[in-house]
């Protein structure tokens, strides 16, 4: 019986995660009253009596809540605080090797939802070559107002507002906190532009990098079968080139927890979608498949896979 604490069981991402275990006969979930919550001491006996911890906290208390935990109790932080850090692997197991890292990992960080699409289809054509690690790219990744958080959540799914009813363009200052670890986990040399827009569903996400003929050094079908050796044998990642009658759709995916990577386009311009669920491959379900590596059940234990 592996014991597993949440830190940060009232945040979307913890209860999610909350839920997919409590359901599980191999995992005993440690829990603290609402009263000791924030309680230090509490924590500290929690994280030092579990297995695994995860962290779903804002940046500034993961790295807090660093300082309460113990060596050998394994850390899954979902936040934004480790994904680059010294120490830490990142928690994206489809990347060539990182499965057997995060195996032997007791610091896993948890990969941004963008990220994980973005990196999912630079990462191979920069590896085979196809694509320059110099290359200068643009992304536009639409999400579902989920990945904003309670406070946004709310704020959707009460009276809403004329401009809530369409997509919102932001961080418009080109300084989106997942811009390092798409460029690190890449091996991009420069930051892409990047674009992300949350729309008004709950979730689901669309990450679509645009590319010239100039701008790589294959076509199409080499490009899919690129993504189809690199991603051979992955059953949270699949390669396909159908459409849902001529439209890809950002919720195809929403609830579920696996990802699907289509290259669209022609010979001259070409576009790179991966789409997934902003809660599932982006965030929970991701912490879940890396707990699962970690404790040698199966991968996808727990997972909803479309």
């Amino acid at each position: 019986m592996t014991k597993v604490f949440i830190d940060g069981s009232a945040g979307t991402t913890g209860l999610k995660i909350y839920d997919r275990l409590a359901k599980r006969k191999d995992i005993e979930i440690i829990s603290l009253p609402e009263a000791l919550r924030k309680d230090e001491s509490a924590r500290k006996d929690a994280f030092a009596s579990s297995d695994i911890a995860f962290l779903c906290l804002p940046d500034d208390a993961a790295v807090e809540a660093e300082k309460l935990l113990g060596s050998s109790t394994v850390v899954i932080d979902t936040s934004t605080a480790h994904r680059t850090a010294l120490g830490w692997t990142y928690g994206l197991a489809e990347l060539k090797g990182q499965r057997e890292l995060i195996a032997k990992s007791n610091r896993i960080a948890n990969p941004g939802c963008h990220a994980s699409g973005f990196i999912a289809l630079v990462a191979p054509l920069i590896s085979s070559g196809a694509l320059s690690d110099k290359a200068q790219l643009s992304c536009v990744s639409l999400t579902g107002y989920s990945g904003g958080g309670k406070k946004m959540i709310a704020e959707y799914e009460s009276n809403q507002t004329e401009l809530l009813k369409a997509p919102r363009l932001y961080a418009l200052s080109q300084t989106h906190k997942h811009l390092k670890e798409m460029v690190k986990q890449t091996g991009l040399k420069n930051y892409p532009v990047f674009c992300p827009v949350v729309e008004p569903f709950y979730s689901g996400m669309e990450v679509m990098i645009p590319l010239f003929k100039s701008d790589i050094k294959a076509g199409i079908n080499e490009i899919n079968d690129i993504y189809k050796e690199y991603y051979a044998g992955q059953r949270l990642i699949k390669v396909s080139s159908e459409s849902e009658n001529g439209f890809l759709s950002a919720a195809l995916l929403s609830g579920k927890d696996n990802m699907i990577i289509s290259v669209t386009g022609n010979e001259d311009r070409i576009v790179l979608v991966a789409r997934f669920d902003n809660l599932g491959k982006g965030a929970s379900g991701a912490a879940i498949q890396n707990m699962n590596i970690i404790i040698g059940a199966d991968e996808c234990e727990g997972l909803v896979i479309d």
